[in-house]
């Protein structure tokens, strides 16, 4: 029994995986109910008294160089996979794609504010659902205008005090915020999506785009002697 120990711990030395299952086959062939190691357990129990010692030592030796060639291999192949997941990165864009072309409506917007920023236009930006003071009144809208219609107006609110949630009808609005906000001299553009209850066809839909600007100067006063001011604009 001693020449196969020796020949067993020599086989466990040169035992390969190339991957966690085959490690997990090797575990089961030595280490397992029906694995190699039990049955050399119940073959110990026959050994004479005076070699038990020995063998005792042997059989011990296999063990733990089963259990430690057993952890060295899945350290390796999950080494590997650590690594091939980091060298393969499937987050990485490819140099393959082709990138697609803007969209004809995000070209002419572009170009509008280009146009614009060169003589001296911001661009600002408001919120797509407003309130009926900023869509309408503000605007000086009477309460019978057909726009506060529900046939011309999407009304996603409505609430008891009248100043009722909208989808915007027109850009306008964010002239009046960004008037409420900046004091002039203001010189803005303001493009964005804007909501109608229109019928939709091939000519038209309920959601268009916009672009409108506003120039609000600074109001200088002139006071001569005796005079009435005089106000320039």
């Amino acid at each position: 029994m001693k020449e196969r120990l020796l020949e067993e711990i020599r086989k466990v030395g040169d035992l390969v995986a190339s991957d966690l299952a085959g490690v997990e086959n090797i575990r089961i062939a030595y280490l397992g109910k029906k694995g190699l190691l039990n049955d050399l357990f119940a073959e110990f129990k026959t050994v004479p008294g005076e070699s038990k010692k020995e063998i005792g030592l042997l059989l011990n030796d296999l063990k733990n160089t089963i259990q430690s060639k057993i952890e060295a291999l899945k350290e390796g192949l999950e080494g590997s996979v650590v690594e091939a997941s980091v060298k393969d990165d499937l987050t990485k864009p490819s140099s393959l794609l082709e990138l697609g072309s803007r969209h004809p409506l995000s070209i002419v917007r572009n170009e509008i504010i280009e146009i614009f920023s060169r003589i001296g236009f911001t661009v600002q930006e408001g919120p797509e659902i407003e309130d009926d003071w900023h869509v309408f009144s503000a605007l000086n809208f009477p309460p019978e205008h057909p726009a506060r219609d529900m046939q011309d107006t999407f009304f996603v609110e409505t609430r008891e005090d009248g100043n009722n949630a909208v989808l915007r009808t027109h850009s306008s609005s964010i002239q009046v915020r960004t008037m409420e906000r900046e004091k002039p001299p203001i010189r803005i553009i303001a493009p964005g999506r804007v909501f109608r209850n229109e019928a939709i066809s091939a000519r038209a839909h309920c959601i268009f785009h916009q672009v409108e600007g506003t120039v609000h100067r600074q109001r200088r006063i002139i006071c001569r002697p005796k005079t009435k001011p005089i106000i320039l604009r």
